[in-house]
């Protein structure tokens, strides 16, 4: 395919460095999904109200991505943000903030992530009037469903169309629900709606059973794998650090170890975009060949790492993958 202009600034400019390192993963990306291969994106961070979405919901469409791995954050700040995008503040200047002026965004309900605040009345109460309405249902029911199977459940549900502040052409939530591609959400307690769902479970107005639990995630996870890891293979493509990547990743060894299933192939291609420092010990920072000796990653693996900043990277990956 002819690629537009921002691909073409990209292959003309990004010559070294990193930005030959990007320019290296996003042609491996295409390369493997040219071959057969599917994908699997991990998103850590706060990349859904950097509004990823813009891009990401198009490779979502477009079938370059089979199978997502998000924090809790992620999964519920790209509803927030199409439900609510008129009322997030922006602060430039937020480095300057002083202990003063951080609470008394905090007691206008607002939110701080970096430059960014979530405005909780329309985003997080706007979201809980109506999940909480989806749960207690599944409660009485006696049924029990995975956190992004009821958040699929809301969007479909149409109620929050009313709401609407961005085109939906840019939620990646909503593209997900349209294709109905796998969503995994390890440790989702650790967002806004799983403390929600927390509190509910204390009052006693939901039981903690209701909500299925990351072991689940995981199970369903082998089966999906297990499925589509033929041919060419699945890839991981890891959009910062944290258990958005590191619980997908371990499906391998753990099949391949734990439940020696020997013929399970590995990870067909990897790519990481970080910035964290490998010389602390860290996980998320732990360059492409350390995965090698955990049996997540094979020798002929094609590893790339970009070290700079998801939210520039990423998005310009997309758009070369994309031909814009």
């Amino acid at each position: 395919m002819n690629k537009g202009p921002v691909s073409q600034f990209i292959e003309h400019h990004y010559r070294h460095f990193n930005a030959a390192a990007l320019m290296d993963a996003a042609k491996g990306y295409e390369a493997h999904l040219a071959e057969g291969g599917k994908m699997l994106i991990s998103m850590a961070g706060a990349m859904s109200t950097a509004e990823l979405g813009i891009s990401l919901a198009e490779m979502i469409r477009q079938d370059k991505v089979a199978i997502i791995s998000c924090t809790g954050a992620n999964l519920e700040e790209d509803i927030m943000n199409l439900v609510a995008h008129s009322h997030y503040k922006r602060v430039p200047h937020y480095r300057d903030l002083s202990p003063q002026e951080e609470w008394e965004l905090l007691e206008n309900h607002y939110n701080r992530v970096t430059d960014t605040c979530i405005p909780e009345e329309e985003a997080f109460r706007r979201i809980q009037q109506h999940i909480y309405k989806i749960w207690k249902a599944a409660d009485e029911k006696g049924e029990r469903y995975l956190p992004h199977e009821y958040m699929y459940q809301l969007l479909r549900s149409k109620v929050l169309e009313q709401y609407y502040e961005i085109d939906p052409k840019n939620s990646w939530m909503l593209a997900a629900a349209e294709k109905n591609i796998p969503i995994i959400v390890p440790g989702w307690e650790d967002s806004t709606m799983g403390n929600i769902f927390a509190s509910y479970v204390i009052k006693g107005e939901l039981k903690a059973s209701t909500m299925k639990s990351g072991i689940e995630y995981m199970v369903a996870l082998t089966e999906w794998y297990r499925h589509n890891s033929g041919g060419k293979g699945v890839g991981f493509f890891q959009i910062g650090g944290g258990i958005a990547g590191d619980f997908p990743i371990c499906v391998v060894p753990m099949m391949y170890q734990d439940l020696e299933w020997t013929d399970v192939p590995f990870w067909s291609y990897f790519c990481q975009i970080s910035d964290s420092t490998t010389s602390y010990g860290s996980y998320s920072g732990a360059v492409p060949n350390e995965k090698i000796t955990w049996g997540k990653l094979d020798i002929h693996t094609p590893k790339f790492i970009v070290e700079s900043d998801a939210t520039i990277v990423a998005p310009l990956i997309f758009a070369w993958i994309l031909g814009w």
